[in-house]
């Protein structure tokens, strides 16, 4: 087979040149915001004109939540982009998620604070979007606007939807299962290589995602072994907002990567340039989202979105501990009343403790190189790599070294809830491990890897 280069951009949000992002209201919502918001245009505009002048690929693959939060006119202008993307010369494929149907879309101004605008149902994403791939499929499974389509020559694209009418993330019914298998070992029996696309991870994009239902496919074990097993052993994702390739094993040995893309909206930006070499070999690369028109005071636009970033987590941090019924609030637990006193004391300790004070806690002695950080600071940079991916705090560096340290103390702790809990899919876990390698990456980069099938 000849080789096929692809692009793949995971979650663009984008919101509508129309529609309101300023005021009071709008600056109270960015506080717990990874995204940036009022910028989506301009950083789609940006990436957009990309990759309507680059030379490396002519197909282009976008992994989900194509709206901000469904609005209307973000769908009718995101798709007229799309087109003049495509009326280039470039062939693109799209899958629709849970954001594009979201029920209550909404705006920001100052006069209005932030207040309900026109959306749409899942119905009416196929007028949207029929011609990013639903009216090119070689199949089409109507219900969940799932297809197949033939991307190269000797590479056939599974697009995987599950979000409707009746909900977001939904386990794949038995029939669409089906549909899925018959498309894959039709695939293998005629020499084609078939990779796959959905908005939600099979496997998540860091350890600790492990515990949180929504951060990957329902019943994913399931999809692992159905695409594994019939000849698929490479998809594309998005969702979480971080950047990750993970690695599995369906039950009968056979291996499955999941390339799990960020938002290019919010940090860490970063599309993908996916070369199949051959049926076997599989070159992924990451290319950072290109600089976009905004008053940035100064800033790269990577500063840009890494301060956004870093701005939601000081605002949870330092939330805790100046409003804790605010900060409980975004949890619904703003009534709880009786969490405000310990998370008030918590949110004092992050805020204001070193990392020596905090470690000492537990009679762990900090590396004298990062003792006297701000722990806040130290909390902000794991939070944020564990998002970014390749996260750097491993074993021989201070602050893996200290990190590790203070979770060895907590183990007798940790082994008492690796016996009362389980993953969101009924995994059983290890605490220790699964801290251990979400803040610190001891496989693959997340970046720049080579994929052997």
């Amino acid at each position: 087979m000849k080789p096929l280069k692809f692009f793949v951009v995971a979650d663009p949000h984008y919101f509508a040149k129309s529609l309101d992002a300023y005021g009071t209201a709008y600056e109270e919502f960015m506080d717990f915001e990874q995204k940036c918001y009022a910028e989506t245009a301009a950083i789609n505009d940006a990436v957009f004109d990309y990759l309507k002048n680059s030379a490396d690929a002519d197909v282009i693959l976008f992994a989900g939540d194509l709206s901000f939060n469904g609005e209307k006119a973000s769908h009718i202008e995101f798709s007229q982009k799309l087109k003049d993307l495509q009326d280039s010369g470039k062939d693109l494929y799209v899958v629709t998620a849970g954001h594009d149907i979201e029920p209550n879309p909404f705006e920001f101004n100052e006069e209005q604070g932030r207040h309900h605008v026109e959306g749409v149902k899942f119905r009416d994403l196929y007028d949207y979007y029929r011609d990013f791939g639903y009216d090119k499929a070689i199949s089409f499974y109507e219900k969940t606007l799932s297809y197949v389509a033939q991307i190269g020559d000797g590479v056939r694209l599974l697009v995987l939807c599950n979000d409707g009418d009746e909900g977001k993330n939904l386990a794949y019914s038995d029939e669409m299962m089906a549909w899925a298998k018959e498309q894959a070992e039709k695939a293998k029996e005629e020499n084609q290589i078939m990779i796959a696309m959905e908005h939600y991870p099979l496997l998540p994009g860091q350890p600790l995602l492990t515990l949180i239902p929504d951060a990957r496919q329902k019943k994913s074990r399931d999809v692992i072994n159905m695409l594994a097993d019939s000849g698929v052993h490479l998809i594309f994702t998005g969702h979480m907002h971080n950047h990750s390739i993970n690695v599995t094993n369906s039950d009968n040995g056979n291996i499955l990567y999941d390339v799990c893309s960020g938002s290019i909206i919010g940090c860490p930006a970063f599309m993908r340039l996916v070369t199949i070499e051959d049926e076997h070999t599989v070159k992924i690369e990451s290319i950072a989202i290109p600089e976009f028109e905004w008053d940035k005071k100064g800033k790269t636009g990577k500063e840009y979105m890494k301060d956004q970033f870093e701005r939601m987590i000081r605002s949870m941090i330092t939330g805790m501990k100046d409003d804790p019924q605010r900060l409980l609030r975004r949890f619904g637990a703003g009534d709880k009343k009786t969490l405000f006193g310990p998370t008030r004391k918590i949110g004092k300790a992050m805020s204001t403790w070193s990392v020596g004070k905090v470690t000492r806690l537990l009679g762990v002695k900090a590396d004298r190189r990062i003792k006297d950080m701000p722990f806040l600071e130290l909390a902000v940079s794991i939070v944020r790599y564990a998002f970014e991916g390749d996260q750097p705090y491993v074993e021989g560096t201070p602050e893996g070294d200290t990190i590790l340290k203070f979770f060895k103390r907590l183990n007798p702790i940790f082994k008492i809830l690796n016996k009362k809990l389980h993953g969101s899919q009924g995994e059983t876990l290890d605490f220790y491990d699964i801290l251990k390698n979400s803040v610190g990456n001891y496989g693959m980069s997340d970046y720049n890897s080579i994929l052997r099938f």
